[in-house]
């Protein structure tokens, strides 16, 4: 950490002892135009944080440890295709998979765009061909369910938006998606499926990801099974994988082997980070579901927020108020959680798209110098749709004496528009965000109080539609890297996830019994292990 940065924390520390006598409700009441003041809008885009604890005194301080920590430099660094992925020395650009001009960018003195436009120009031809039934499976009959194999961001995201767009999908295309390893998760998958009319995608960027692998091979079993249940027709079974099964990967040779034909894979690059790989070709169930017209303008809305990202001054810059705001909340206010609420039920699963993107991004503790943070860094994310989280654990927030930021996503237009819902719908989201700042503290008797003082952010999006989630999800990919730089952390490494799917390869011998336990096994593990095994022994 330089000098520089050391004061500016320090200069934080400091203010933030200053506003202790502060609460929301002084803070208003001396500022009648704390909304307009502390509020953005990015197009039809609202970010009000004037809920937020703070002052213009903070802003300004904060404002200095962004400029300490040389956020323009890194930014424009991940924008030109700069190794700011320092630990595995890649390129950091998923902004490029979303540009529209055809400006050359350079890795490793290779000009990137031609190969991004053609792979976009093969998803449009094959998701036209899907949509419009001229697609056929080996039967001969059209395309009716999709279902995506992936793990982590070769599902959250795709995933997500499916459900976030739900109401403008095909209407006879149904997408699904299966992630998890459990055989509960893809059996009743398949159960309910056509074999004659189901496509399957797997999507792995390695292509040996042993979730997404071992689910791919069930899935290929139960297709062969139907088409050729006694092994005598190798040519329908050959047929049958090449017309149903796609993979989107930047390992083509390896899902050759696993029997996908070349002319079904969807290739992307080793500088396409996983959990910001929705843009790519991994956005292919999505662009099946939605269409290639709207994923299109997903990739626009994106567009649209990096060129604000990169060119706003910091003051009334999105990403960079949003990441520091986190800041002092988290580093110096020392909130080590924080509510993510979308009042949606189509973005329930914004909350788990999120995690991933910010803690696995920033869920670390040695900094890029190899040494110890002086702060934590990320904060445990959560969140679940209102109103259901009102009638879950909001009652935490008000009463529960912990500080909790919540950040709340409201949008103006319902997806579904039935009389007398929606706006029920705003008028709580509004009134939480309200209670958690202002509270009842004279209320008796005395268990009835909700102190207040819980501050919150409030984004507003006109609408559900793919422009405007692409400008909110890029908002949230540069507020992760603003705050890895101001951390002083590699965003865009996962060396955690790494290690545990190392020693999971390295147990899984003993535990399907063809092995020993690996050497250096601890007593509990190998307890677990044992126990298991005898179990499923006395089952046989």
């Amino acid at each position: 950490m330089t000098l520089n940065l050391s004061h500016a924390w320090q200069a934080l520390d400091d203010h933030a002892k200053t506003l202790s006598g502060q609460t929301l409700r002084s803070l208003f009441d001396a500022d009648a135009n704390r909304f307009p003041r502390l509020s953005l809008r990015v197009g039809d885009l609202m970010f009000d944080y004037s809920k937020q604890w703070l002052t213009d005194e903070t802003l300004a301080r904060l404002l200095d440890l962004a400029q300490a920590a040389d956020v323009s430099g890194w930014r424009e660094r991940m924008f030109i295709g700069a190794a700011i992925n320092e630990s595995e020395g890649r390129a950091v650009l998923h902004t490029a998979l979303r540009r529209r001009d055809p400006h050359p960018i350079f890795v490793n003195g290779v000009n990137i765009i031609p190969e991004m436009l053609e792979t976009r120009a093969c998803m449009r031809e094959f998701c036209e061909s899907v949509r419009s039934g001229k697609w056929r499976g080996y039967g001969g009959e059209p395309i009716r369910t999709v279902v995506n194999l992936g793990i982590g961001g070769s599902d959250l995201g795709p995933r997500m938006l499916t459900e976030a767009l739900g109401a403008i999908g095909h209407p006879t295309l149904t997408v699904k998606y299966v992630a998890n390893l459990d055989g509960a998760d893809i059996a009743p998958t398949l159960e309910a499926l056509d074999p004659r009319t189901t496509l399957f995608i797997i999507a792995s960027k390695t292509f040996t990801t042993i979730e997404t692998l071992t689910n791919a091979t069930t899935a290929r079993e139960w297709l062969v099974a139907h088409v050729d249940p006694d092994g005598s027709k190798p040519n329908e079974r050959q047929m049958a994988l090449a017309k149903q099964f796609v993979a989107v990967t930047a390992a083509p040779e390896t899902a050759i082997k696993f029997g996908i034909h070349p002319q079904m894979i969807f290739g992307f690059a080793d500088w396409v980070g996983g959990r910001f790989s929705l843009w790519s070709a991994v956005g292919l169930p999505l662009a099946l579901a939605i269409g290639m017209d709207g994923f299109e303008r997903l990739l626009a809305g994106a567009a649209d927020m990096d060129e604000h990202f990169r060119t706003a001054p910091p003051h009334a810059n999105l990403p960079i108020l949003m990441a520091l705001i986190g800041i002092w909340n988290s580093s110096i206010r020392g909130a080590g959680a924080y509510a993510l609420v979308p009042y949606s039920q189509s973005l329930r699963l914004l909350p788990d798209y999120l995690q991933q993107l910010e803690m696995e991004s920033n869920g670390k503790s040695i900094g890029r110098d190899g040494q110890p943070l002086a702060r934590p860094a990320a904060p445990v994310l959560w969140g679940n749709a209102g109103t259901n989280a009102q009638h879950a654990w909001f009652q935490l927030l008000h009463q529960g004496g912990r500080l909790l930021p919540v950040d709340f996503i409201a949008v103006a237009e319902s997806d579904y528009p039935l009389r007398g819902h929606h706006e029920k719908l705003l008028a709580n989201c509004f009134a939480q965000s309200e209670a958690l700042a202002f509270g009842n503290p004279d209320a008796e008797p005395a268990y009835r109080r909700c102190p207040g003082n819980q501050p919150s952010s409030t984004f507003v999006l006109p609408r559900l539609d793919p422009y405007h989630l692409g400008m909110l999800i890029a908002a949230f990919e540069h507020k992760t890297l603003v705050q890895g730089v101001i951390w002083g952390i590699n965003s865009f490494d996962q060396w955690g996830v790494e290690l545990g799917k190392k020693l999971a390869l390295r147990l899984l011998p003993a535990i399907e019994g063809s092995g020993t336990l690996p050497e250096g096994c601890d007593t509990s593990t190998a307890g677990l292990i044992e126990h298991c095994r005898a179990l499923r022994e006395r089952r046989l």
